[in-house]
């Protein structure tokens, strides 16, 4: 991929957040998607090698749209300024959609890539249940979260929703209250793109991945409980 051009591209889309510039712009867009799009196969293929499940996913559909949504926003600007991408084994367009763990990452125009796995706001009812699985396998969750792996390369969960109390019916002495006070249990980092190496980037975000695997492993063996009817 040309990132020297797509953070050109998203710069300028910055400063010119509007439907005319970007009609304008489209045929430059249309080939910076294209190239993304083949970003995205590799990686998908690359992760593929350790995580099996994620092989049918469509890179498509994986990929984000670069229009915002404004219907309930105060922010009217109608385009976001990166490419981004989400993987999982179900086609999901958002790594919050409750739908399990998700490898996503983004591309932002000042050549910031941003990396991350796991489930950053699952809904309710799989918060809940990751939580119950946190008391059930302390001790697997406690290996977890010591991974030396996933530590050196994103270190602890993000903590952005963490709770100031400890969430209803979970006992405040349990050894992992922090953890348990977290509404998303989701791994992140940031690192600068070497715009000259394009083909660097998809075995980094590869290695990356592979690392955060215990993570996505372990929130996978976490089962919702069937709704009561």
């Amino acid at each position: 991929m040309h990132l020297r051009d797509l953070t050109q591209f998203l710069t300028e889309l910055s400063d010119n957040n509007n439907r005319p510039w970007f009609i304008h712009n489209k045929p430059r867009y249309d080939i910076l998607r294209e190239e993304f799009e083949t970003v995205v196969t590799e990686l998908i293929a690359a992760i593929a090698r350790f995580d099996p499940q994620v092989v049918a996913c469509n890179p498509k559909k994986a990929m984000f749209r670069i229009n915002r949504d404004i219907r309930f926003s105060h922010d009217k600007r109608p385009y976001k300024t990166r490419f981004s991408a989400g993987i999982t084994p179900r086609d999901l367009r958002r790594p919050s959609a409750g739908g399990g763990p998700t490898y996503y990452f983004h591309i932002e125009g000042d050549g910031t890539l941003g990396m991350g796995a796991g489930e950053y706001l699952p809904p309710p009812d799989r918060l809940k249940a990751i939580r119950a699985q946190i008391v059930d396998d302390a001790a697997g969750f406690g290996k977890l979260v010591k991974n030396k792996a996933l530590r050196a390369t994103f270190g602890d969960m993000e903590t952005e929703h963490k709770l100031q109390r400890p969430p209803k019916g979970f006992d405040p002495d349990h050894p992992h209250i922090e953890y348990l006070k977290l509404k998303g249990f989701f791994v992140w980092t940031e690192v600068k793109l070497k715009l000259n190496s394009p083909d660097e980037l998809v075995p980094q975000l590869a290695r990356a991945y592979k690392d955060a695997f215990a993570l996505v492993s372990w929130l996978r063996s976490v089962e919702v409980a069937p709704a009561e009817e």
